[in-house]
């Protein structure tokens, strides 16, 4: 048969350890991602290297971890036992190999599998290792894996304990950054987590001697705690939780110390132990959502060779703490049961709170039944899959989806015909969705959950991400705004914010909503074509190109071609994050951008609104030259 595949004995290949991790990464690491989102690779390089930091202060040996990380390298210096010296290259080259799989040495570790160090090495341009261990160290030096420098073993005065420095490889993390308050929330919970163990990342020293309690107290300010939060610990189980004035439920959840930021089956039965709890302090049968309703929790539990679903870690598929233990879900509900219930009989005014927040709940889930019902009805009768969006093949909440597929989802929410077709007809049908909006969104700023409903746009855009019932069954990873960046598309953009913010804030704090960054300008030439997405990206591409290129200032997503537009949100595609800071207020960011006219905001848009000047593009000398900024008074 003519074009026939010939399957012999040489079509079989074997790749050595760092040639399969780089051509499959997304096996040991996850997704990829350029530093945009917190679950990108980047950040997951640094946590292998910081967990084996972490697993030996756990086993008793080093109380201070030294980070230092810039735009684009790691440094990470613990004071443990250090790597035996004489396996030092094994411990970083070698499949399989590693202390963590003597149990005695590390009997509730975060990993268990021998790779996490190895998928370091192959993925990075650069990377050093040093053990110091009994008055000597060790040094070796790998490029994208492969050993450049085998230093000998030499003496030395420094204390005991493993460097490891690297910077990941640009070639296969793409246009790749840092962003500083990701890494920060990476050492925060490394702090919450470990008693008594001190990190020091780029000259700031991180402790906490409270843990999850010190966790929560960082994440809602006092004020927004409708009770003083219950703090309880036991062996091998932590948990902290209070509830507050937000929608939605809010959680955080750990295994050994790993965040796992999709929970997995102690979350679940911590939900679970919860209202069963609750119910059984309070003799009645409250609906579980009700119970639920604006809590803000965290759960930390330590069990015996975790089993996860995903090499990154993420999600605990774990059905017992170890071997001869008993289930996550019987273990975290008798200490529930037990310590939280004894928790609400002593503090009875911390109970009466809880009860009014649960019946105010209530009061809230019945006042819109009704309206939800009718809202519920509409939207089928809205055909939401045919008119508002266009749906990708794979959703984020997918059980058979792969990984790194999954967290490549998104949905595009756009504002005008012209803007949703660009996206629609040149986005992967396999993971990019698009919803189009009908004009200015309400500001919903101050309003109860009783708009999402009446409001048929808002009540549209929860059907579609599958939010209504809380964030674990949402469809896609990544929420994305693309608006034009004018004064309208801006203001749209602040609305969607508001919305999420006011309904769906564990939505925002979860990292899943970004705006889509576009191109400003087109340089090109016969030869090449660059895209800019800043004035100095401009300047360089003008003078790379040199010869007067040509130049087009892009003022809208409907002015950019779709043909053009696969390119912005393909695998290029450049996403600003939305972060809330520890010390931002949601009510009171809300009440300052959102609420009535203030003077003091009057004050904030004179003195941050530019007005855009014609930037006579036609003329790249003109271009070259530099530029004011007229500030709109």
């Amino acid at each position: 048969m003519a074009g026939e595949v010939k399957y012999t004995e040489d079509s079989i290949k074997s790749l050595d350890w760092r040639e399969h991790i780089r051509l499959r990464p997304g096996m040991y690491i996850g997704k990829l991602g350029d530093g945009s989102a917190q679950d990108d690779g980047i950040y997951v390089l640094v946590k292998e290297v910081l967990d084996n930091s972490i697993d030996e202060h756990m086993m008793g040996y080093g109380r201070t971890i030294d980070v230092k990380i810039s735009d684009h390298k790691v440094e990470v210096r613990d004071y443990g036992r250090g790597i035996p010296l004489g396996k030092v290259i094994d411990c970083v080259s070698k499949i399989n190999t590693g202390g963590k799989y003597d149990s005695g040495a590390f009997q509730k570790s975060v990993g268990l599998n021998g790779v996490g160090t190895k998928a370091v090495n192959a993925l990075s341009d650069f990377f050093k290792v040093q053990a110091y261990r009994e008055g000597e160290t060790k040094v070796a030096e790998f490029e994208k894996g492969i050993l450049v420098n085998d230093a000998p073993i030499i003496k030395s005065s420094d204390r005991n304990g493993t460097k490891v420095v690297f910077s990941p490889d640009g070639g296969i993390f793409k246009n790749y950054h840092f962003i500083p308050e990701y890494l920060e929330n990476q050492i925060w919970n490394y702090a919450y987590l470990n008693a008594g163990l001190t990190i020091n990342y780029n000259g700031k020293k991180y402790f906490s001697d409270r843990g999850l309690f010190d966790l929560l107290s960082n994440k809602i300010d006092e004020e927004s705690q409708r009770y003083p939060i219950i703090h309880l610990k036991g062996n091998d189980i932590e948990m902290a939780l209070t509830h507050s004035n937000q929608y939605g439920e809010e959680y955080y959840s750990f295994v050994n110390g790993q965040y796992t930021t999709q929970g997995g089956t102690h979350l679940a039965a911590f939900r679970e132990a919860v209202v069963k709890t609750v119910r059984e302090f309070f003799k009645k049968d409250y609906d579980a959502s009700d119970i639920r309703q604006s809590v803000v929790a965290a759960i930390s539990i330590r069990v015996q060779e975790p089993v996860f679903e995903s090499q990154t870690k993420t999600k605990l598929g774990s059905q017992s703490v170890g071997p001869d233990g008993p289930t996550v879900r019987t273990f975290i509900n008798d200490f529930l049961k037990t310590e939280l219930d004894n928790y609400l009989h002593k503090n009875p005014a911390v109970a009466d709170a809880l009860l009014k927040r649960i019946l105010q709940s209530e009061r809230e889930r019945k006042e819109i039944s009704g309206i939800k019902k009718l809202a519920n009805e509409r939207a089928k009768k809205a055909n939401l899959h045919n008119k508002k969006l266009r749906d990708c093949r794979v959703h984020y909440d997918d059980p058979k989806a792969n990984d790194d597929v999954k967290a490549n989802t998104m949905l595009f929410l756009t504002e005008g015909d012209s803007a949703s077709g660009s996206i629609t007809k040149s986005r992967d049908v396999q993971t990019q969705a698009v919803f189009s909006l009908r004009g200015k969104p309400l500001n919903c700023f101050g309003m109860t959950k009783k708009v999402v409903y009446e409001n048929e746009e808002f009540n549209l855009l929860q059907h579609a991400l599958n939010i209504e019932d809380g964030i674990e069954n949402l469809r896609y990873r990544k929420i994305v705004i693309a608006t034009d960046a004018d004064v309208d598309g801006m203001h749209i953009r602040l609305l969607i914010m508001t919305y999420f913010l006011q309904f769906f804030p564990d939505l925002v704090k979860n990292g899943h909503l970004f705006i889509l960054e576009t191109p400003l300008f087109r340089v090109r030439n016969k030869k090449e074509t660059i895209y800019c997405y800043t004035d100095e990206e401009r300047q360089r591409a003008i003078h790379k190109l040199g010869n007067k290129p040509e130049i087009t200032r892009f003022k809208g997503l409907g002015e950019i071609s779709p043909e053009e537009f696969g390119g912005f949100i393909g695998e290029d595609i450049r996403l600003e994050p939305i972060i809330l800071n520890k010390e931002t207020k949601i009510v009171d960011l809300l009440t300052f951008y959102m609420g009535k006219n203030t003077p003091n905001r009057q004050n904030f848009i004179i003195k941050n609104l530019k007005i855009e000047k014609d930037l006579a593009l036609e003329d790249p000398k003109k271009a070259d030259e530099p530029e004011e900024d007229n500030e709109a008074a």
